[in-house]
């Protein structure tokens, strides 16, 4: 295979020329080159575009069942992140708790109850977590629960505790903190009625002395702990807040990245990396209206190579498959970068030149003719030759796809009729 490429490159002539000559040397997009680095069709198309088009075929469910376990994990490893940083804030509260029993502000027993009401409530959604419950939920992170459940904590530690009630007021403000990374506004709605409920209800429907202990340098010590960790834990969560949407954001691009390789995939043929029949008649429909409105010529030549049924019958169909790749790799390495190649059927190919006249056609597909039947081909098989044949029409005034399609069709049956391996133009 590599000899044919080879070869190809030696019988291209690189001299540049104008419509009315030869082609220009290679496109930038040759496959030819692609192939000499080891990659070609194989890898950059038949692989690639194969792997992916198989993939756009499957069923959803089947694509989507690859891709739930990293999906669920990565979704379990962020639930657990957030639900350490949760179980670590209930034991900073319970630390300054012990700081204000030491103090005589409040009851040792103050502490020890609210940080075990804090880790266990963690632990159960750890478990829940792990158990992969959250996975059945449209809210994996059963915000609106553990919202509540962490408010309910709070409100209830003010009203048995209201001497130091200033550090549980402080954390409701960081429940609701860690909610806002994941809520949806109707969520944070209900969060919101649920703490102007309960607050009203300690403040105005209970006389609880609610307070904030200075009495003492060790009190005020504690009270100060109480606002400069809630605003650390504050800056904490916001900073996990950033990397979570720097992450979504960067997984934003990787997505629009695979849906613009997608969209390149789905206008090749994976066999040849030419354009496929899809994607090679929108192009013959832009150049026919790009040529009208230039008022230049264009040419459009079909390509079909002789006997390749025999081929495949006789060397077998990945022998024809090669003979394929071989033949576009050969066109690409001898045409313009404006000029469009695609496969229209089977072993039928479409050329598309524009800017091309008549005589500057006719020399250009009659070229790649003398191009292809001079390669070795028994670098694929052994005695196997292949050639082409061709019929090529020029554009004219009332055209569609369909009418010029039509007269190069004619004239290659045409070419055909004469022997084969020639060039039949109107």
């Amino acid at each position: 295979m590599d000899g044919i490429v080879l070869e190809a490159l030696r019988l291209t002539d690189p001299v540049s020329h104008s419509n009315d000559t030869k082609p220009k040397g290679f496109p930038a997009y040759s496959p030819a080159l692609l192939f000499l680095n080891g990659e070609f069709m194989r890898g950059a198309a038949s692989s690639a575009s194969g792997s992916l088009t198989g993939a756009l075929g499957r069923s959803h469910s089947a694509v989507e069942s690859e891709l739930a376990p990293e999906i669920l994990a990565r979704r379990a490893r962020q639930r657990r992140q957030m639900l350490d940083m949760v179980g670590v804030s209930y034991m900073i509260d319970a630390a300054i708790l012990l700081i204000y029993a030491y103090a005589g502000a409040t009851s040792f027993m103050v502490a020890p109850a609210y940080g075990a009401c804090g880790l266990l409530s963690v632990a159960a959604y750890i478990a829940i977590s792990e158990a992969k419950v959250n996975d059945r939920f449209r809210d994996h992170y059963f915000i609106s629960q553990q919202t509540s459940i962490s408010l309910g904590i709070m409100l209830l530690f003010i009203y048995l505790a209201p001497e130091v009630g200033c550090l549980f007021l402080c954390s409701i403000f960081l429940v609701f903190t860690f909610a806002a990374l994941r809520s949806t506004p109707r969520q944070t709605i209900i969060g919101w009625t649920a703490a102007a409920v309960g607050l009203t209800v300690l403040f105005l429907l209970s006389d609880r002395p609610i307070g904030m202990p200075t009495g003492t340098p060790l009190e005020r010590f504690a009270t100060m702990l109480v606002f400069i960790l809630v605003l650390g834990r504050g800056m904490v969560v916001g900073l996990f807040s950033s990397s979570l949407h720097e992450s979504l954001y960067r997984r934003g691009i990787e997505l629009k990245e695979a849906y613009k390789r997608i969209e390149e995939l789905a206008e090749l043929d994976e066999l040849t990396g030419s354009l496929n029949r899809r994607s090679i008649m929108q192009t013959l429909d832009e150049e026919i209206a790009s040529s009208r409105r230039s008022k230049t010529p264009c040419a459009v030549a079909l390509i079909d190579l002789d006997w390749f049924k025999r081929i495949n019958d006789r060397f077998g169909h990945p022998v024809g498959d090669e003979a394929l790749r071989a033949f576009a790799i050969t066109v690409f390495a001898n045409i313009r970068s404006i000029d469009k190649f695609g496969r229209y059927g089977g072993e039928e190919f479409l050329l598309i030149l524009p800017e091309t006249s008549d005589g500057a056609a006719m020399r250009t597909v009659d070229r790649l003719r003398a191009i292809v039947g001079a390669l070795d081909w028994s670098a694929i098989s052994q005695d196997m030759n292949v050639t082409m044949s061709a019929g090529v029409a020029m554009l004219r005034t009332d055209d569609t796809a369909d009418s010029i399609l039509a007269r190069a069709d004619q004239l290659l049956y045409q070419a055909k009729d004469l022997g084969r391996n020639r060039v039949v133009s109107a």
